[in-house]
């Protein structure tokens, strides 16, 4: 048995050194260090030697067995180092080759503008409406009855707004202005709101005008909240959003829904207030309306214009964008043109 051991360590011995790569390595051990091999069998059958001589060759085939496993490790070692080095050699990168171009989306100009007034608004106490409480599609309730819009007011001609054929008086919002309904509904002053959000005008698409377009509208609604509150809030948004060297303007206006009524301009930022074309030689341009809540539609949400009073401006996004970017075609912002997008 002792000689059978000793051949069996020659004869690998032998082979190891004929191993040219891992694949053969593997095939080594399989043959002389597997569960099956002929050294694991005669451990298996110490049990029918004679007792004196099984501490012999038991101790005999574990020195051969552990020193053959550290040789085929060594050798597995060797091996993976040359077949490491050959693989990277093969698999080597020219770090001064110039990287593949991977093209990505960016945020549409429309999207950030939106982003940014609504950061403004909320540093400054806003928070945005929720989606249920600010829908696309409205009753004339919401989008007009309720805003103070009398049923003669040119505006809920169909001419300026879309109405649902199945049901007349379902229509496409022309104003997020709903929206401040839904909320004084829904919960009691005070109330800050903004509620940015598409619209949509039965218009002709033309460089200044679009049937669909986005608003942000907003309202406050508090005990003695005044016009001064209105106006120290639009100020901010303003020198926030175009810079504090942009000069700004109230006009008085008029709003079904606000009284008293403004509109507030920024200097023309293509001619810096000279006049042009663009703003029809005033040399400014207006951004947005606003007012002081009318009674009226605090009354008709049952909310007391004696001891409440609030006010609410609404603003067109595709403006802002415009004149803070100086583009003077709305239809840019929806043609998906490349080349004026990737501006972005």
């Amino acid at each position: 048995m002792e000689n059978k051991i000793l051949e069996i360590e020659k004869e690998a011995v032998e082979a190891l050194q004929t191993l040219k790569d891992s694949k053969d390595l593997e095939e080594f051990k399989n043959k002389y260090l597997s569960r099956n091999c002929e050294l694991t069998n005669i451990k298996k059958c110490l049990k029918d030697l004679p007792v004196e001589e099984r501490p012999k060759i038991g101790a005999l085939a574990n020195k051969v067995f552990q020193e053959l496993e550290a040789k085929a490790n060594e050798k597995g070692e060797e091996f993976y180092k040359v077949e490491l080095d050959k693989k990277l050699a093969k698999e080597k990168i020219d770090i001064t080759l110039p990287g593949t171009y991977l093209p990505y989306g960016k945020v549409h100009p429309l999207t950030s503008t939106i982003n940014e007034v609504t950061e403004i608004f909320q540093h400054l106490g806003f928070s945005v409406i929720s989606n249920e409480n600010s829908p696309e599609v409205e009753t004339e309730y919401f989008n007009f009855d309720m805003l103070n819009v009398p049923k003669e007011h040119p505006a809920r001609d169909v001419q300026d707004t879309f109405y649902c054929k199945n049901a007349s008086n379902v229509v496409l919002r022309s104003q997020t202005s709903g929206a401040q309904i839904h909320a004084m509904k829904d919960k009691k002053p005070p109330i800050r709101i903004i509620s940015p959000g598409r619209v949509y005008r039965n218009e002709n698409i033309s460089a200044r005008k679009n049937n669909l377009f986005h608003q942000i509208e907003g309202l406050y609604v508090d005990k003695n909240v005044t016009f001064a509150h209105l106006k120290g809030v639009l100020n901010e948004f303003t020198r926030l959003y175009f810079g504090a060297s942009r000069p700004m303007r109230f006009r008085s206006s008029f709003f079904p829904f606000t009284e008293p009524s403004v509109e507030i301009d920024v200097q023309c930022i293509m001619c810096g207030g000279k006049g042009c074309a663009t703003c029809s030689g005033t040399g400014w341009l207006e951004i947005l309306g606003a007012g002081m809540v009318d009674p009226n539609v605090l009354e008709g949400v049952g909310i007391d214009s004696n001891v409440y009073s609030g006010f609410a401006f609404g603003m067109g996004v595709e403006r802002l964008t415009m004149l803070k970017y100086a583009i003077d075609d709305i239809r840019l912002f929806f043609n998906n043109d490349i080349r004026f997008l990737k501006q972005f």
